[in-house]
C-alpha cells in the first residue's frame, strides 16, 4: 500500500478523493484485488473496460434523470406552498 500526504486547499476535491478511496476500499473488498492487479494479470480486456465504461454512463444519465424530475418535484411542492400561504 502506497502512503501520501496531502495538503488540500479545496475541501470538495478532499471529498471527492476520500470517496475515491472509499470506493476503492469497497472494490477490493469485494473482488480481492486492486484494478491495476486486475488489468496487469489480464483479468479484463479492452472490450470489457469499454463496456463497464458504457454501463456506468448509462446508470449516470438514469441517475441525473431521477434528480431531474425530483427538482422538478421539489419545485412543484414550493409552488403550491407559496400559493396556500396567500
Amino acid at each position: 500500500m502506497i502512503t501520501k500526504k496531502i495538503n488540500f486547499r479545496d475541501p470538495v476535491v478532499e471529498r471527492v478523493v476520500d470517496r475515491f478511496i472509499s470506493r476503492s476500499d469497497e472494490g477490493y473488498k469485494k473482488y480481492g484485488q486492486t484494478l491495476d492487479e486486475e488489468r496487469a494479470q489480464g483479468v479484463k480486456g479492452l472490450q470489457d473496460y469499454i463496456n463497464d465504461v458504457q454501463e456506468e454512463l448509462m446508470d449516470a444519465v438514469l441517475y441525473l434523470q431521477s434528480v431531474q424530475e425530483e427538482i422538478q418535484d421539489l419545485k412543484e411542492e414550493l409552488l403550491i406552498l407559496r400559493a396556500e400561504q396567500m
